[in-house]
């Protein structure tokens, strides 16, 4: 319903903030981890949303950025984690560190994270390996598994960008300035999330 709002950051607490956008108050839940990012109180911010509805419950969640909110709404889609479950989880861990370990099955980052013990952690990486298979914007589900398999950098770094919702089309576009043979697959995924952000 709501991309974004932009607007003046009115209120900031440590769950919520609220941004006042052409004379209305939007309550926007966050993690404290994006709120402490907005800056101060009078600043203009812009944060991106996903409009929470449930039969007891409406709600707006934001975000600092598309991938957050990717994640979270990829977090929202596996059996038993919650909005909240999934905002506690966004202030502990970066989209591109959780991006790899669904691709490269590591459990043992997920578990680092409070509130995940190992039976949540697996279930995380199975149900969003099964969901990434089916979606249109995962069209190299291939790719991903040879990527593992074979321990390609380029692949991993490919695969986890995928998870994140961009195409194969601009996530290449991009690889083409981030120096892969220098830095880590972690550093690398960061690297060009930023050059995805001016596309």
């Amino acid at each position: 319903m709501y991309a974004y709002i932009k607007g003046i950051l009115d209120t900031k607490t440590n769950s919520y903030v609220i941004v006042e956008a052409g004379g209305i108050g939007y309550k926007i839940f966050m993690s404290l981890k994006s709120i402490e990012s907005l800056g101060e109180v009078g600043n203009t911010v812009k944060v991106y949303t996903h409009y929470y509805v449930r039969e007891d419950n409406i709600s707006l969640y934001g975000f600092t950025s598309n991938e957050e909110l990717r994640m979270f709404e990829l977090l929202l889609s596996v059996s038993g984690i919650g909005a909240k479950s999934a905002i506690a989880m966004l202030s502990e861990i970066s989209p591109s560190s959780f991006a790899l370990a669904i691709i490269s099955n590591d459990v043992s980052k997920l578990v680092k994270i409070p509130g995940i013990g190992n039976k949540t952690a697996a279930r995380i990486i199975l149900e969003l390996k099964d969901k990434l298979k089916t979606e249109e914007a995962i069209s190299a589900s291939e790719e991903i598994e040879v990527a593992i398999k074979e321990d390609s950098k380029n692949g991993e770094v490919v695969a986890a960008l995928q998870v994140l919702g961009y195409t194969r089309k601009e996530i290449d576009k991009v690889l083409e300035n981030v120096d892969m043979d220098s830095i880590g697959i972690e550093d690398a995924i960061k690297q060009a999330l930023k050059l995805l952000q001016t596309l």
